[in-house]
């Protein structure tokens, strides 16, 4: 192997899913400008805003985020096109 190329700073480092609030540790070389501690043990912490706990491909549910309203305004733009249901008699 070449020397140099590789990271020296590898180290645990605990990653926050701001979604759910699941925390998890890895090595990792990720820079942090925050701490938290777990276990009486002081950790880096990177915030995620999706992950593996949280993420719909992974738990099998479909979740709605909603930003702003924008599904709300979606709707309520295109609600004259919706094609009307025609009773049976």
């Amino acid at each position: 192997m070449r020397k140099g190329i590789h990271p020296e700073n590898y180290r645990l480092v605990a990653f926050k899913d701001m979604s759910n609030e699941d925390v998890f540790i890895t090595k990792s070389t990720a820079e942090a400008k925050e701490t938290i501690s777990i276990d009486g043990v002081e950790y880096p912490l990177v915030k995620l805003e999706i992950s593996r706990t949280s993420h719909p491909f992974y738990t099998g549910k479909t979740k709605l985020v909603d930003t702003a309203g924008r599904i709300d305004k979606f709707k309520n733009k295109y609600k004259k096109f919706k094609k009307e249901e025609k009773k049976a008699e």
